[in-house]
């Protein structure tokens, strides 16, 4: 069974949003037309709470993106964004959710931050996700989303630790930086991740 990963496809993360990824907005076209052609979708949500330790109005004096240590782990800090509750943690309201079986919320923890899908950032705790796959009978994950260079990324290489044959269609998928997205994109297939794109996906919806 093959299941389709929308990742972080929220309002925060696209142009106009407190933490804009450059053309986030343009893959909704690809995502909404490959979702018919999965057994499953399933959708991620980032949900902080106010205050996170993520961001960077919590630490005065550190300014978005500078690199500190929380608590033990390394920590890029961002903007406010994903507020619970909030309109820049809704879904993008382009999104088609209505093949979405289920969402799963990330980043809820005040004290540590969660890119991937599937666990925070230290591996402290599960969000459920994979227990989910497997008991769905999901051998295939596909992931598109937001952003190329950290959660997609991230989320590739736990869904690929956890044993499910991994793909990233790259084109319905946007990042923060060129120069991060080609590095993860290598770190990712360097672990067995395959890099696919949607237009190939739809002309041989059989082969996949």
């Amino acid at each position: 069974m093959k299941a389709l990963l929308l990742i972080d496809i929220q309002n925060d993360f696209v142009p106009g949003g407190r933490l804009a990824v450059p053309g986030g907005d343009a893959i909704l076209q690809n995502v909404n037309k490959l979702q018919v052609h999965f057994d499953l979708v399933v959708a991620t949500q980032d949900w902080h709470p106010a205050g996170h330790q993520s961001f960077a109005s919590s630490h005065p004096g550190q300014a978005p993106f500078a690199q500190i240590d929380l608590h033990g782990l390394p920590q890029t800090l961002w903007p406010d964004h994903c507020v619970q509750e909030t309109p820049g943690a809704a879904l993008h309201p382009a999104l088609d959710t209505r093949r979405v079986e289920a969402i799963f919320r990330k980043g809820m923890a005040p004290d540590i931050d969660s890119y991937s899908a599937f666990f925070d950032n230290g591996h402290r705790k599960a969000t459920g996700l994979t227990a989910y796959l497997r008991g769905r009978g999901v051998t295939d994950v596909y992931l598109a989303g937001l952003a190329g260079d950290f959660c997609v990324y991230f989320s590739a290489l736990d869904a690929q630790a956890a044993g499910f044959t991994t793909h990233v269609i790259t084109d319905a998928t946007r990042a923060i930086s060129d120069d991060g997205f080609r590095a993860a994109l290598a770190g990712m297939e360097a672990k067995g991740t395959h890099l696919v794109l949607s237009s190939d996906l739809l002309a041989n919806t059989n082969d996949y």
